[in-house]
């Protein structure tokens, strides 16, 4: 199969794997602590991944120093995502957190132009800033509208923003399933600590059930995310991300019983128009300089 249908069809398997993940950990959180969640869906994602890995003899840490430290700084940025994600999915309907999410590319485009240097002109910093009207009216910072766990949706956005720009940086010679079980570990490891904090709830079978699946979601998600980064064009296979938001549509409405309003579609739809544009403009750009160099 051609690198560019193998990312797409990676997207959008990591997008599905996530969005059921999201809808089974807010159905549960109705019945444990978050952090009670953040563990035990952790401890049992990080022993599918280790078992995964060793099958697959991807268990080596024999690459450049430099790749370890974006390694630990993925981590990081991973764990305080999870967090703020978390926290905002608990607060706010699956579809209006999923929609903010959707500036990803466009976040994605500008961290690139502001810390890598990577050129952007007017016509695709025109669509950034459309797309962040855009994430305003799905938040909307205003004394009715706005809900304070909009915020935690925000800061989410931006370590996702920084986790994909530091895959990017990572050199091929780095096992993807060693990123993918550091991660783990990592969340894992911070939720457990935050967990001492507070009283944990009984476990029911329902309750077990559901966070067990939702480890095997969250294992394709983190699996297919880290690959998605090193297949194909990111031009090609970055579009393939909004299926997320159809997915989190049909979910919401079918699981919760959510759909959101006419400002918050209007908002999601500015949203991905606008990355839509920015994503085939850079497609272009980069068709462009190929050819002036043949």
């Amino acid at each position: 199969m051609a690198p560019n249908m193998t990312g797409a069809l990676l997207m959008m398997g990591s997008m599905a794997a996530f969005t059921v993940n999201d809808t089974l950990v807010k159905a549960v959180g109705a019945d444990l602590p978050l952090f009670q969640i953040v563990t035990l869906r952790g401890l049992l994602a990080t022993v599918l991944i280790f078992f995964l890995a060793r099958h697959l003899g991807a268990l080596h840490l024999n690459f450049p120093r430099r790749d370890k430290i974006t390694v630990l700084l993925r981590c990081a940025s991973e764990v305080a995502a999870t967090f703020f994600f978390l926290t905002a999915l608990m607060h706010m309907p699956l579809a209006n957190v999923t929609a903010v999410l959707q500036a990803l590319p466009l976040t994605v485009t500008l961290g690139a132009a502001l810390f890598f240097k990577e050129p952007v002109g007017w016509r695709r910093m025109t669509a950034i800033g459309v797309g962040f009207v855009g994430m305003l009216l799905i938040v909307r910072p205003g004394p009715e509208g706005f809900s304070s766990h909009a915020i935690y949706a925000l800061f989410a956005v931006v370590c996702v923003t920084a986790r994909d720009l530091l895959t990017r940086r990572m050199s091929p010679e780095v096992p993807s399933m060693v990123v993918t079980l550091a991660t783990s570990i990592a969340v894992t490891m911070t939720g457990a600590l935050a967990s001492a904090t507070t009283e944990w709830a009984p476990l029911t079978l329902a309750a077990g059930t559901t966070l067990a699946a939702a480890a095997v979601f969250v294992l394709m998600g983190y699996v297919f995310s880290v690959m998605v980064m090193r297949v194909g064009e990111v031009g090609f296979v970055a579009p393939f991300r909004y299926s997320s938001l159809i997915w989190a549509l049909v979910l919401g409405w079918t699981v919760f019983g959510d759909w959101p309003d006419r400002i918050t579609m209007l908002g999601a739809a500015l949203v991905v128009g606008a990355g839509l544009f920015t994503l085939f403009r850079e497609r272009a750009l980069q068709s462009s300089e190929q050819v002036h160099r043949t």
